[in-house]
């Protein structure tokens, strides 16, 4: 048996200092609670150390790793914490040169081989970790565990794509109980959770469409995954036992197979727990059906998040928003949620590959026009992984790789944009929010009447506080890294990045139907249309 610790960095460094801080997400990490589940489930003894509420703190890892004394340790990091992954990897060496330290997550499933070239991680996993990780923890030799890049002398292996999980059913429930609840009611955001104690939960893996600028099919699957009903219901069951009272919905298009996500919601009713929640980013707004709002509604479905992205059509369709996602029916998803009375969130990005101050503009204005109660706007950012990365880090156009600055809400120009300077961008998100929201007497009535009907009108009002004297975007300056100097250097300028493919679904043509522009389709058929993703695929011990 392995004695495993699990480790989330802070988030502070990512969130804080600039408007949307606001609503910062703050729950047990998914990801985590899922890959604890099945080591738990091989008999591994695991703990899980979050440290998103609190500033990065060396000391506070150090003394944790002195007194748990793991023989495994692993961190989780998307982008921005990127930094700490690479510092908690040298500090955890020092302590100990005989802990394992393996990384995943985002970041490191998105650049695995450039993640152990700039940190001592001995292990990275790529896509779904779920079995990868309990087979780690078992002591099965790495080159027969599918699903990881190791080091092996001076070269790094590859030991090929893992198949996505055809069943997640088949999965443990995610080990929830290894987080308290308490912690996260204390340091909820009240603007953005109505019923504190918050966790996030997954009823699909997936999304069938490939928007430039999104990384989530490099820890996911390309193609789309559902868990039963009854599963769902269980899950939810489990989250009320433990102290939560609130879900966050984090699939990527929950409400594209509508039959499905309507039996979801009758299964919720039927479990009868008063459990509220929302959804993140998973309503894409040409699958929006105001019957199934209604159903969602009844299931305690408060608030959907709509990705408009932007207002201008021809931006759209620039960066692959793909299915029949336009402004015109943007405008109906939102019709459509409030007729079945639930909130409207919008999130809107400026500075899109394509994007000029007239687009921008464009975009501010639908933001304004749209009966939304909730506005988040953010600065676009090609993270690693996704093809406008690829494609910037091709031409020579990044302008930073210290991840640090990747951030949503950074006021530092990543990369160099055609038409867009940085004091460009920092003028036209301070307008958005100033335009959408304190110019937009529109928007205040409706917070304030939301306010009076919820109860939340004294949380509405000390965030609107908050809101009016934090800046549009972050200037905040680096964590106090324990280790920066001693970080291993990688030339990412002089050398040519790595590409990790796609995972693909692979399920029998009658259980496995995607859905590509609201229409079914098998992935054999998906596959054939994109057939350098099925034939890129890394090979076994492929060494780099």
């Amino acid at each position: 048996m392995a004695k495993v610790l699990l480790i989330n960095p802070s988030y502070v460094t990512t969130y804080s200092g600039h408007k949307a801080s606001i609503a910062s997400p703050l729950f047990p990490v998914l990801g985590l609670s899922a890959i604890a589940a099945t080591a738990m489930q091989h008999g591994h003894q695991v703990s899980v150390l979050d440290l998103c509420y609190l500033p990065y703190d060396p000391q506070t890892i150090r003394q944790h790793i002195l007194n748990e004394k793991p023989d495994i340790v692993g961190i989780t990091a998307t982008t921005p914490g990127m930094n700490q992954l690479r510092d908690i990897s040298v500090l955890i060496k020092d302590i100990a040169p005989e802990i394992r330290v393996v990384g995943g997550g985002p970041h490191p499933a998105s650049m695995p081989r450039e993640t152990l070239l700039e940190s001592m991680l001995d292990v990275v996993f790529i896509g779904e970790a779920d079995y990868s990780f309990a087979e780690y923890c078992d002591g099965i030799p790495l080159k027969d565990i599918k699903g990881i890049f190791y080091r092996d002398g001076d070269q790094i292996v590859s030991t090929g794509t893992r198949p996505p999980i055809a069943n997640l059913d088949d999965l443990p429930m995610p080990a929830w109980e290894l987080f308290d609840a308490e912690v996260y009611r204390k340091h909820a955001s009240r603007i953005y959770v109505r019923k504190a104690p918050q966790a996030s939960v997954e009823f699909s893996r997936g999304c069938v469409f490939k928007c430039d600028y999104c990384a989530s099919k490099m820890t996911m699957a390309l193609g789309y995954r559902k868990k039963s009903p009854q599963r769902c219901a269980e899950e939810i069951r489990k989250l009320y036992s433990l102290g939560f009272r609130e879900l966050l919905v984090v699939d990527d298009i929950f409400t594209s197979d509508q039959e499905w996500a309507a039996k979801v919601c009758d299964a919720i009713i039927e479990a009868n727990t008063g459990m509220i929640w929302t959804c993140s980013n998973g309503i894409r707004v040409e699958s929006s059906n105001v019957d199934l709002f209604r159903k969602m509604k009844k299931a305690g479905c408060y608030r959907v998040a709509f990705g408009f992205e932007s207002g201008n059509d021809e931006i759209l369709k620039a960066f692959g928003k793909g299915g029949k996602a336009s402004v015109a029916q943007g405008r109906e998803a939102v019709k459509q949620a409030r007729e079945a009375n639930i909130d409207t969130q919008g999130s809107f990005m400026l500075g899109l590959t394509a994007d000029t101050e007239a687009t921008m503009i464009d975009t501010i204005n639908y933001a304004r026009e749209l009966p939304l109660d909730m506005i988040r706007f953010a600065n676009t950012i090609g993270f690693p992984g996704t093809e406008m990365f690829n494609r910037y880090h091709a031409k020579g156009m990044v302008a930073s790789y210290d991840w640090d600055d990747y951030s949503f809400y950074s006021s530092k120009s990543l990369f160099t944009h055609a038409e867009l300077t940085e004091e460009v961008m920092d003028k036209y998100m301070a307008l958005a929010y100033t335009k959408t929201i304190w110019l937009n007497p529109a928007f205040v009535l409706r917070r304030l009447w939301r306010g009076i009907k919820t109860g939340d009108i004294f949380w509405d009002a000390y965030y609107a506080i908050k809101f009016a004297f934090l800046p549009a975007v972050s200037n905040r300056s680096a964590s106090n890294y324990y280790a920066r100097d001693r970080w291993p250097v990688y030339d990412y300028q002089g050398q040519a990045l790595s590409r990790t493919d796609y995972q693909i679904a692979r399920k029998p043509v009658a259980d496995n139907q995607s859905i590509v522009n609201n229409e079914y389709i098998a992935s054999s058929k998906y596959i054939a249309n994109n057939k350098s993703l099925a034939d890129n695929k890394p090979n076994a011990d492929t060494v780099y």
